[in-house]
């Protein structure tokens, strides 16, 4: 009975009381009509009561996470395995997701250029090296006598945790003062920080004013302070904070830049993504042909269609836009599109000049001086301040995407992007298609330091970027948005991952993984879950396709 899973009264959803014999470690496909239970023998039975067993087999405290499954409409079933489900509506719409995220591909990018990558100067493009405590030292001099200098040392960089036996320790060791989240701490003081908040905690090694004959003592203080920090100083002259490491610095710039670690290249981590998108590569701003309703419509009309600036609903709008017109000398009577750029570039971004105000109501006239801050920009202000859900709703229908002009749609720091492996920087090779970064991969020169460092790393990457092309993926690009990936692309990337995981006696259940699939690559798609059958688990595949179901 071991090599069958049997199935007896089976009657979830149009299911008539069906019983069958299905055949373990071997590819099925279920075929039929639409409406004749394929999916409700597939997922609704086998697979649900495979995973509602797999869920009872584990701790009573482990269920209390992932809540109770109903047992589905059967009498019962032997011969189950764990069962996995890949189906095609697991596509994650969430704009920070993209191919390589969800293969896991972009985590083994980020080791290998924290490991091996080449950093570059971000402004001049030349190649950085490690910076000496000496260069240091003259870069703080630079700015002249009288300068007030504060040695820092980051000891902590944005990370969670009280760090109560740290400050203890430093108390111990004679240091009397912190800085704690941009605040200078007293330790004499009891510290108590929120444990899951992110700190940033520098040391106060010493407070210098730049004189003759200081630079003993500042040398002094940079080494311990570079000892503390490993590597890492921060110098407060006269109130602004410089970043100083012995690891990477240009000369010419005078930049330097933090060690290489994994986060600098994660556009998910505030350490790595770009500081004006956040990572997202795109900002949303107001579009204004969706402001104005109809460009030959006066403002009078109404020709602003947004909330709060219509002409006849809004006293506080008609009494800007009337002295808006008394100041610039324009007509509210004429259409939008005849409007000189200039009144319109005021009327939609405001402007910096104080004008006078005029307020009428049936209980009040008052005037008042006051800047105009634009219909454009107060949604732009009211969309960033409000904690509504609704409000934001609202505003995002006169809203478009637009590539950020910081990072170009890039998503990192400057910083990231100035680090090479062969000649590329991570964006260049997460927007190179999956066959041509096989290619790339195994024609890559490392030295043989490096190559010993990456070997493991280059082999995960390289597995699973063979995985993807076997699947007939090799098209897609890593910084593809899951968000635009069909039904059957991401169903196929979900099954190249299984064939990296090498499970052995699972129950995998695929729903038409050959659609929106080319004919010349069906083939491939068959020798992947012929390759997963061959492992030893059992395939029941839902599916229309003649090769299939003749495989």
């Amino acid at each position: 009975m071991n090599d069958k899973i049997v199935i007896k009264g089976a009657r979830e959803n149009n299911l008539k009381d069906l019983s069958l014999t299905i055949p373990r470690n071997k590819l099925v496909v279920f075929t039929g009509l639409s409406g004749s239970g394929k999916s409700s023998l597939a997922f609704d039975t086998l697979f649900a009561e495979g995973q509602r067993r797999y869920m009872e087999s584990l701790s009573s405290y482990a269920r209390m996470f992932l809540g109770q499954m109903e047992k589905p409409d059967v009498d019962y079933i032997e011969g189950l395995s764990p069962s996995i489900s890949i189906d095609q509506k697991t596509t994650s719409k969430n704009p920070r997701s993209t191919v390589g995220t969800i293969t896991e591909i972009y985590d083994y990018l980020r080791l290998l250029f924290a490991r091996v990558g080449t950093p570059h100067c971000p402004q001049c493009g030349r190649e950085i090296t490690k910076i000496s405590i000496d260069q240091i030292c003259d870069a703080i001099i630079s700015h002249g006598e009288g300068s007030k200098v504060i040695v820092l040392a980051p000891v902590v960089r944005g990370r969670k945790g009280e760090y109560t036996k740290l400050l203890d320790g430093f108390r111990q060791s004679g240091y009397s003062r912190v800085k704690i989240d941009g605040e200078i701490r007293d330790l004499s003081e009891e510290i108590k920080l929120e444990k899951n908040i992110k700190h940033h905690i520098s040391v106060v090694v010493d407070r210098i004013v730049v004189k003759e004959g200081v630079i003993r003592r500042l040398t002094d203080s940079l080494e311990v302070a570079l000892k503390l920090a490993e590597g890492l100083v921060v110098a407060d002259i006269n109130g602004k904070e410089t970043l100083f490491s012995t690891n990477y610095s240009c000369p010419d710039c005078k930049i330097s830049i933090e060690e290489l670690t994994p986060r600098l290249f994660s556009f998910n981590s505030p350490f790595g993504a770009c500081p004006a998108c956040h990572g997202i590569g795109f900002k949303q701003e107001i579009d204004v042909n969706k402001l104005v309703k109809d460009w030959n419509s006066s403002i009078s009309d109404g020709a602003f269609i947004v909330s709060g600036w219509g002409f006849d609903s809004s006293k506080m709008a008609k009494m800007m836009f009337q002295s808006l017109a008394n100041r610039y000398g324009f007509s509210l009577d004429t259409p939008v599109k005849d409007l000189p750029e200039d009144i319109l570039k005021i009327i939609l971004y405001g402007t910096d000049e104080r004008i006078d105000m005029e307020y009428r109501s049936e209980n009040m006239h008052t005037t008042y001086k006051s800047r105009f801050e634009g219909v454009a920009n107060n949604l732009t202000r009211r969309y960033a301040e409000t904690e509504s859900p609704y409000i934001k709703s609202e505003i995002e229908k006169y809203m478009m995407d637009v590539p950020c002009t910081e990072c170009g749609g890039k998503r990192l720091k400057k910083e990231a992007l100035a680090v090479t492996v062969g000649g590329k920087n991570i964006v260049e090779i997460c927007d190179t298609s999956v066959n041509n970064l096989i290619k790339f991969f195994d024609e890559l020169v490392l030295t043989e330091t490096q190559s010993i460092i990456a070997r493991q790393i280059l082999k995960e990457i390289s597995a699973r970027l063979y995985f993807l092309s076997d699947v007939g993926l090799g098209y897609l690009t890593l910084s593809r948005s899951s968000a635009t990936l069909s039904g059957g692309e991401s169903q196929r990337i979900r099954l190249a991952t299984q064939i990296g995981s090498g499970l052995i006696g699972v129950l995998y259940i695929l729903d038409e993984p050959s659609i929106g699939l080319h004919q010349r690559d069906n083939e491939k798609l068959l020798a992947t879950l012929k390759h997963l059958r061959d492992l030893g688990n059992t395939l029941i595949v839902v599916e229309h396709d003649e090769d299939t179901i003749r495989s």
